[in-house]
């Protein structure tokens, strides 16, 4: 019965964000400005994470626990897509999602759509991890609980430190910067990136039952191996990088041999990182 419910409750919400990313791409479509394609998507996760936290799905879960765990998506979402809304109402247009477009010419708005409708499939490992962590049977608040709350709140922290300091870059760099090393960026290129896998990893901490009695609990792994994939393969430092180096040169060239890919690390003068990614005109997810 546990299973079953899973499985039902989780083609509803493929539907349901398979809906979410249709009005992303009517929006995009109409104001010809990519940018609302992940508003949607980050308040579209956001909602549905926290309708599945009050999904019936486990006998004796624990309801403080999904309170616990819609509050942290919730928090999320909110705190990423205010951040992405207000970029996108200051921008013109995403260049990742541009670029895509006149790559593909007469059959942009449909090669989008279905892109997205993409992104909401890919996406699903994340909702697995938000449900079955909401859904862990037992008391709350245990240690795991806290542990996995204080990991969220490190890593909401760490992005929007990130963020900042790439807002002040922009507003006060010198003529002779053309990359922005300050901060957190001088030990990874892409730090809003890693806080935000950073905290995917309070799910699978709040829902894995090493005792066996909750076998549902690690499929929350999907959620943070999903978002490491999109973010370092797929969708977000491949896409992002290309445009880098066609706008930025040298210098990103030169940032790029001394500087981590995606984990934190101490600046070197040495060879590019062993977390880089790989080089590919592939822009999917």
């Amino acid at each position: 019965m546990m299973w079953s419910a899973f499985a039902t409750a989780m083609m509803t919400l493929w539907v349901a964000f398979g809906l979410v990313m249709a009005g992303a791409w009517f929006v995009q479509q109409r104001t010809g400005n990519s940018g609302w394609v992940d508003v949607f998507w980050t308040f579209g996760l956001g909602a549905l994470g926290a309708a599945a936290c009050a999904t019936p799905l486990v006998t004796g879960s624990s309801s403080e626990r999904q309170l616990l765990v819609g509050g942290m998506i919730a928090l999320w979402a909110l705190r990423l897509g205010l951040q992405i809304l207000e970029r996108t109402l200051s921008s013109d247009d995403d260049p990742r999602y541009r670029d895509l477009a006149e790559k593909w010419g007469d059959k942009a708005p449909l090669r989008m759509f279905l892109l997205l409708q993409t992104q909401a499939i890919a996406s699903l490992p994340l909702l697995i991890a938000i449900l079955v962590a909401a859904h862990h049977p037992g008391s709350a608040f245990t240690m795991t609980d806290f542990a996995g709350m204080a990991i969220l709140l490190i890593a909401i922290a760490g992005e929007t430190i990130a963020d900042r300091q790439l807002v002040a870059f922009k507003r006060n760099r010198r003529p002779d910067e053309r990359v922005c090393q300050r901060g957190l960026w001088r030990w990874s290129r892409h730090p809003n990136y890693f806080f935000q896998w950073f905290g995917w990893l309070a799910y699978p901490l709040i829902a894995i039952d090493v005792s066996g009695d909750y076998s549902l609990g690690w499929l929350a792994l999907a959620g943070p191996i999903c978002m490491y994939v999109l973010l370092v393969y797929v969708s977000g430092i491949p896409p992002l990088e290309a445009h880098m180096l066609r706008t930025r040169g040298d210098a990103y060239r030169d940032y790029q041999t001394r500087t981590s890919a995606f984990f934190p690390r101490p600046p070197t003068t040495g060879a590019a990182k062993s977390d880089e990614p790989r080089r590919s005109s592939h822009q999917g997810v």
